[in-house]
C-alpha cells in the first residue's frame, strides 16, 4: 500500500509564496497515476486545487488559484510539486496530496485513490 508524503507547508504572509512536495512511498518504477492537491480550511469543505497527468504535460487548476499557482511532475515521477505565489489569507488551509486515475476524476474529487496526511499553509500578516 501506498503513501502520499507532503512536505513544505508553513507561515508565510500576503503576497508570499511557499513550494509544497508530495512523495509516493515506497516508489513505482513508473508511475501511471495523475497526482494532485486538495485544500480544507477550518470551517469549510474540500476544495480542489489542482492537477497533473502521469507525463507532467496535463493540467487541472481549481478558479481560486489559477495564474497563481503551478503544478509540475517529471513524467512518470513518484514526486510532484505546487509552487503558490501571490498566497492571500484566503489560502489558508490545510493541503491534502491525492492521487488518481486521472486528472478529471480528481478534479472532481470522486476518484481519489490515496490521500496525504495533510500540512499546514498559514498566510497571515
Amino acid at each position: 500500500q501506498v503513501r502520499l508524503e507532503e512536505s513544505g507547508g508553513g507561515l508565510v504572509r500576503p503576497g508570499g509564496s511557499l513550494r509544497l512536495s508530495c512523495t509516493v512511498s515506497p516508489g513505482r518504477p513508473f508511475s501511471s497515476y495523475a497526482m494532485g492537491w486538495f485544500r480544507q480550511a477550518l470551517g469549510k469543505e474540500r476544495e480542489f486545487v489542482a492537477a497533473v497527468t502521469w507525463s507532467g504535460i496535463g493540467t487541472k487548476y481549481g478558479d481560486s488559484v489559477k495564474d497563481r499557482f503551478t503544478i509540475s511532475r517529471n513524467g512518470g515521477a513518484n514526486n510532484m510539486s505546487l509552487q503558490m505565489n501571490d498566497l492571500r489569507v484566503e489560502d489558508t488551509a490545510v493541503y491534502y496530496c491525492a492521487e488518481g486515475r486521472s486528472t478529471s476524476t480528481l478534479q472532481t474529487g470522486e476518484g481519489v485513490t490515496t490521500w496525504g496526511q495533510g500540512t499546514q499553509v498559514t498566510v497571515s500578516s
